[in-house]
């Protein structure tokens, strides 16, 4: 084994990830490691940055599906569709997250019970189906 490559244990807890991950990341095509003659996995700085990549994706909430098919170019470009539409739907939720932020800030200011609360009322009301 070369110095600057890493058993799976190795490169695991490089990032604080059970070895399980690493392996079901394989499996679903995000990760190829080398192998050894034994059959051994052996990870080199190409898999440390994938992993980094990988992390970034999901805190940015891609699932792995669109990371896999992020991560099948050179270019991220070449998926701008994907980009797009989760930029879309990250909007939409910061848009849900705001407004729940909102009516909890209400709720805290205002001196009536949440029910009897104008503001509140107005927003019940509204989730009401006709």
């Amino acid at each position: 084994m070369k110095s600057s490559e890493m058993t799976i244990g190795e490169l695991a807890g490089r990032f604080g990830l059970p070895t399980h991950v690493l392996r079901h990341w394989e499996s679903v095509g995000l990760l190829a490691p080398a192998r050894q003659d034994s059959g051994h996995r052996r990870y080199g700085q190409a898999e440390l940055r994938r992993v980094a990549m990988i992390h970034m994706g999901k805190e940015a909430g891609l699932g792995l599906r669109a990371l896999r098919r992020l991560l099948s170019t050179d270019d991220p470009m070449d998926h701008a569709d994907l980009l797009r539409g989760h930029v879309a739907e990250l909007e939409r939720r910061i848009s849900q997250a705001q407004a729940a932020k909102d009516l909890i800030e209400h709720a805290l200011a205002c001196p009536l019970p949440f029910d009897e609360c104008p503001h509140a009322r107005e927003q019940i009301d509204a989730r009401i189906p006709s």
